[in-house]
């Protein structure tokens, strides 16, 4: 399987038509389509305490990424205007990951989750599959809080047509630069 290209959010990383490189959809009522997503990394530990085996999760980290081969947009509606829309999905996700990501990290941070399976091995495995189900549970709940913010940007901006309310939005964005 083939590595996916995605664009990491950075201060330095603005979007440009060229990233949209899937094919636009004719059903679809906007004009273009962003996907932006959470990726996050994690380190798993393991200590025996009084003749348990326990795992702590530690240094979780949450980027936020823009998917290039599912985002599109209509060729006859490339504005800067619609991009500069385009790109306030991206940094509203890392808004989102700013606003939350000490939360998240303290929902696991020094605390013990007990380990699983017979032998030493099984258990760092299994500790790892738990964290990640356990960390991913979580950046779902934050897929869910993006994904109601980014109906508020839609629905206060009008996709970007209500130019105050996007200018508004990108004096908010701008500061995460």
């Amino acid at each position: 399987m083939g590595e996916i290209n995605v664009l990491v959010w950075s201060k330095d990383i603005f979007l440009r038509w060229s990233d949209f490189d899937a094919e636009s959809n004719t059903a679809a009522f906007e004009d273009s389509h962003s996907v932006v997503k959470f990726r996050h990394t994690w380190t798993v530990n393991s200590d025996e305490i009084e003749s348990q085996i326990i795992f702590f999760i530690e240094n979780i980290q949450l980027s936020v990424e823009f998917y290039p081969e599912l985002s599109w947009v209509r060729t006859l509606q490339m504005t800067d205007d619609l991009l500069k829309h385009e790109q306030g999905y991206f940094d509203l996700a890392e808004l989102v990951k700013r606003e939350n990501l000490e939360k998240l990290q303290n929902k696991f941070y020094k605390k013990e989750f007990p380990t699983r399976g017979k032998n030493e091995d099984q258990r760092k495995q299994n500790a790892k599959e738990d964290s990640n189900q356990m960390i991913s549970i979580e950046v779902e709940k934050l897929e869910e809080i993006l994904s109601q913010r980014c109906q508020e940007y839609n629905e206060q901006t009008n996709f970007g047509q209500n130019l105050e309310k996007q200018s508004e939005y990108n004096s908010i964005f701008d500061k995460l630069r």
